[in-house]
């Protein structure tokens, strides 16, 4: 939970600097978790009111459905695939250590390498690997970051990837279900895309605000992919449910 918080602190964290990327490692999964949840789970609930719009319960069943399932689906994936990161990287790292200490000319002349392929002229490469070579786990992470490019600082931890996507994802499905466990018929169908739209909106503003592009067009984007997949399968839906009556 420790983990969880920090990287929720860093995200919402006012950055120090241009630069700053501290909330990147949880930025991802969950913009990407929010995103998909609207989205899947309005594609999903207008897939099924298209099919039969006259049975609201199926819907909402759909729907819960979504959430459940793409919620723990997203969570897995993500733990799985940050895990994965990490257990590259430490393998990595203890082969780029058996390297350093059997083979040391070899490596510093990948280094040396490096550095004039980046504009440094052959001596001052050398006076840089030189350095770096001189202290051995500043040469390590040297190596780790400039041959393999790998950092353990942008993957984040699995379960703070796991538990962003999970959350995100059931907050994101919620949004178009809601209107269909309060309401019925076209005044449900017409506040779930409101509300969904309204949401992807928000999110494009938030995404915006971290990547610095124009936050309307990001907004909007973001509101037009939805309503694109949600008109999409709603049409798919209603053909289908159509042809089988």
């Amino acid at each position: 939970m420790n983990a969880i918080w920090s990287g929720l602190r860093a995200l919402l964290a006012t950055p120090t600097s241009p630069h700053e990327t501290r909330g990147s490692s949880i930025l991802r999964p969950t913009v990407f978790g929010a995103t998909d949840g609207l989205v899947a789970n309005v594609c999903l609930i207008m897939g099924v009111a298209g099919a039969s719009f006259e049975d609201p319960h199926a819907v909402v069943l759909a729907g819960i459905a979504g959430l459940v399932a793409g919620s723990f689906s997203m969570a897995v994936g993500e733990y799985v695939s940050v895990r994965s990161q990490h257990e590259l990287l430490e393998y990595q790292i203890e082969l780029q250590r058996r390297q350093l200490r059997q083979t040391p000319d070899q490596e510093r002349a990948i280094l040396v390498e490096i550095y004039t392929s980046r504009g440094l002229s052959r001596s001052d490469a050398n006076f840089v690997a030189d350095r770096f070579l001189a202290n051995p786990k500043r040469a390590l992470a040297t190596f780790v970051r400039e041959e393999i490019g790998l950092s353990a600082k942008t993957m984040g931890l699995p379960m703070t990837a796991a538990a962003g996507s999970l959350l995100a994802f059931a907050v994101g499905a919620s949004v178009p279900l809601v209107p269909f466990v309060l309401f019925a018929g076209t005044t449900a169908l017409a506040t779930s895309i409101a509300a969904t739209l309204t949401a992807l909106f928000l999110v494009g503003l938030g995404v915006s605000r971290l990547t610095h592009r124009h936050p309307f067009r990001s907004g909007l984007r973001q509101a037009g992919l939805g309503l694109l997949a949600a008109a999409v399968t709603y049409g798919v839906g209603a053909l289908l449910g159509t042809a089988v009556r």
